[in-house]
């Protein structure tokens, strides 16, 4: 493991000492107010909406510049496309993909980077346009699912 992390877990104190002076409290709460928003602002956000693109709080580091993550939820109920109307010259890359289905009794994964569909399997890939679903002969029949992916914002 590098011992050169750049950031570890946020640390937020629990308790701060204000001084009596009004110059000096109006300093310590603007450090406070600092550091509790660094602290929030360095967690993953865990919300995941349909249709509508958000920022992550992933940072990534690729150049010397920062780039923010991004991730949509997208929701399918057969193998086919979905439209996902991301603009492929604003990102720098996908960063994650991954899904799951029901048969409507069990749970499966959907394998994400096959542009081949694979016997047994569900998977996706995406393309300039689409999200493309493939079920592989004999794989499960498809009642409804999901597939996040998460990209590298050129800004």
């Amino acid at each position: 493991m590098s011992t050169n992390i750049l950031n570890q877990a946020p640390f937020l104190r629990t308790t701060r000492s204000f001084p009596q002076e009004i110059n000096a409290i109006a300093v310590e709460v603007d450090r406070a107010y600092v550091d509790i928003a660094n602290s929030v602002n360095s967690r993953v956000i865990g919300i995941f909406p349909v249709n509508k693109p958000i920022v992550n709080g992933k940072s990534f580091f690729l150049t010397n510049q920062r780039q923010q993550g991004l991730q949509q939820l997208f929701s399918f109920t057969a193998a086919g496309n979905i439209p996902h109307g991301i603009n492929l010259s604003s990102i720098s890359q996908f960063s994650t993909a991954y899904g799951s289905f029901t048969d409507g009794t069990n749970y499966y994964g959907a394998i994400y980077g096959s542009n081949v569909a694979i016997a047994g399997q569900v998977s996706f890939y995406i393309s300039p346009t689409n999200i493309v679903v493939l079920a592989g002969a004999g794989s499960p029949a498809i009642v409804n699912g999901i597939i996040v992916i998460e990209w590298i914002s050129f800004t």
